[in-house]
């Protein structure tokens, strides 16, 4: 039973271990939090303005297995960024994410009203990349040489997601 729900201040020690993880750490976006403070403040946020920005949890069977969050970044036109998708290394390749992911995506487009979700991952990220096709983001492009990210620039692959784009 994969379940989301708004992460809260008790999740942070579980959610700066996933973060900071070696395996997980290097496939994440630079601006992804990475100490208590930081991440105490978006969780805070979160909670404060939820139809603004908010970092979930994905629980599989009452138990922590993953995490993802999302961004206004254009009240207006009602756009999203999502982004920060980690998934615990004990849940990975289970379907977990995709599941989870659609679940979001639902979350946002139906529930809070968002007409657009908008993700970038890193060029380098196959598995990112395969996974956002697979739960129906469209490719919009890739900007080249766009981060630095472990002192290389990196390419952003670019996604999107309307909500008539959602499977029925």
């Amino acid at each position: 039973m994969i379940s989301l729900r708004r992460a809260t201040l008790d999740d942070v020690d579980w959610l700066l271990e996933l973060l900071n993880d070696e395996d997980t750490e290097p496939f994440l976006g630079g601006g992804a939090p990475r100490d208590a403070e930081t991440l105490r403040a978006q969780l805070e946020r979160s909670q404060s303005e939820p139809e603004k920005s908010g970092r979930m949890i994905v629980d599989v069977d009452g138990e922590r297995a993953g995490t993802m969050a999302f961004e206004t970044v254009s009240e207006p036109n009602r756009i999203a960024r999502i982004g920060g998708l980690a998934v615990h290394p004990g849940y990975r390749r289970r379907g977990i994410a995709d599941e989870a992911a659609r679940r979001f995506q639902r979350y946002l487009l139906i529930e809070l009203g968002f007409h657009r979700l908008e993700l970038a991952c890193y060029g380098f990220n196959d598995r990112a990349i395969r996974h956002s096709e697979r739960v129906g983001f469209v490719r919009e492009g890739v900007k080249r040489q766009a981060y630095q990210r472990h002192g290389e620039w990196q390419d952003a692959v670019l996604f999107s997601l309307l909500r008539e784009d959602l499977e029925p």
